[in-house]
């Protein structure tokens, strides 16, 4: 008993030293994701004035003739179910000046057969075949040294692009030489579960929103691995992607900008993908993309101090205050319950009931949700809209902040313990249940 009372004594003595920081922490919580939210949406705007607004949505070129040619990038692992569609699909492209590269690293079912089936029935089809899993780097890389052309359009192997999408991306390098990628417009096409329906609204909501926001401000996070195109020569001036790194997408951005590059977004080359449909594969999925992140933070923080960088500075502190913000949520749970057990006053009763806070950030979450909503729609005119998804974003919050907030803190502390030069190969991923 008297070992209870000494503890009790300490606990206060420690709280009192505690409880301003903490004060400060569940300030933090809330006015960070509170302060992002209208900077993106603040961000989106501006991109969809300069960009969207009241310009007709036209075919990219006038003239389709002479215009530069593209090879198109697909590495495969365990693609036999989807592979074939995503080869069919491209023939219906309006850009017709490019050849299929699919690349086959070590799968175990039968997509080498279904790729040297399709050879037979299309001209421009060329397979190259990595005989163990070298990862999807290795894959593009092998694809990009074999590559004619000088315009790299890269997609996933259940990817199908939009017959307007390659001419869209190739517009940007015609434009401006010193463009050395273009991230295109990833759209769900699994929309059958509660996750489903959820990342359609998110994709829009906040993928999309924040690719434009970034863009708005000078400098994207990452290109879209399902769905990015490249210069070759901007590729071969930073060495390709990278085999040791989980999520070659974010990496070869960062690569890039850090060189001097430019990344455009553009919100007319829609791609529709696969997602996870199971809380199982969405977790996998976003723990190996917050592993990707925290990887690039620390690869390249040496690399922010040259004053050539200095661009990329707002990109990596906001990256990293994220992470910290993750943390600190799990900090904040963590001290909470013995805050509220060794409370002898109803103080501790206020992160329970219901405040202003709260409700402001439901209102911003809501209208983040809305304005990215209405700048989106007309981007899937023929699926009905999103806008009839806005009822199911009420459940993001749930489902997903609080999941990210696990992902976060997991892939960062698999990011520090993961060993420098460790191959990235393929996993078997959770493609969703199809309709």
């Amino acid at each position: 008993m008297t070992f209870y009372f000494e503890f009790l004594n300490a606990w206060h003595i420690f709280m009192a030293w505690w409880s301003p920081i903490d004060k400060s922490i569940e300030e933090f919580i809330y006015y960070y994701p509170l302060f992002m939210a209208y900077i993106w949406m603040f961000g989106a705007i501006i991109f969809c004035l300069r960009y969207e607004w009241h310009q007709p949505k036209l075919q990219p070129f006038e003239n389709m003739d002479n215009l530069p040619s593209v090879s198109i990038l697909i590495p495969c692992y365990n693609e036999g179910e989807n592979v074939r569609e995503t080869i069919g699909i491209l023939e219906e492209q309006h850009y017709k000046n490019f050849e299929i590269i699919a690349i086959n690293d070590g799968s175990k079912d039968n997509t080498l057969e279904i790729l040297h089936e399709l050879t037979e029935k299309y001209d421009n089809l060329r397979v190259v075949n990595l005989a163990t899993n070298q990862g999807k780097a290795m894959g593009l890389r092998t694809a990009a040294l074999l590559a004619k052309s000088e315009i790299l359009v890269c997609i996933d192997g259940d990817a199908l692009l939009s017959p307007d999408a390659v001419g869209w991306m190739v517009r940007h390098f015609v434009e401006n030489p010193n463009v050395g990628a273009v991230t295109g417009n990833p759209r769900i096409r699994n929309r059958s579960t509660l996750l489903g329906r959820i990342q359609v609204g998110e994709f829009s909501a906040i993928v999309g929103m924040i690719k434009r926001a970034q863009r708005s401000y000078g400098k994207v996070f990452t290109v879209s691995g399902v769905i990015a195109a490249f210069r070759k020569t901007a590729l071969h001036h930073v060495g390709y992607w990278s085999n040791d790194m989980i999520t070659e997408d974010i990496d070869i951005s960062w690569k890039l900008q850090l060189a001097g590059w430019t990344i455009r977004f553009e919100p007319n080359a829609l791609c529709w993908v696969l997602m996870p449909e199971t809380l199982n594969g969405l977790w996998k999925q976003r723990v190996r993309w917050s592993q990707g992140g925290s990887e690039v933070l620390l690869r390249y923080f040496q690399d922010l101090f040259r004053w050539s960088s200095r661009g990329m500075w707002l990109l990596y502190g906001e990256c990293l205050i994220s992470v910290t913000w993750a943390f600190l949520i799990l900090c904040h749970l963590l001290f909470a319950p013995m805050e509220f057990l060794t409370s002898t006053t109803t103080e501790s009763l206020h992160d329970l009931s219901p405040s202003w806070t709260s409700m402001l950030l439901s209102v911003t979450c809501l209208l983040q949700f809305g304005v990215s909503l209405a700048i989106d729609s007309r981007y899937e005119s023929q699926t009905g809209g999103v806008g009839r998804y806005y009822y199911w974003m009420v459940w993001y919050p749930i489902v997903y902040w609080l999941m990210n907030v696990g992902t976060t803190i997991v892939g960062t502390i698999r990011a520090i313990r993961k060993k420098r030069g460790q191959r990235a190969v393929w996993v078997t991923v959770d493609r969703g249940l199809r309709e």
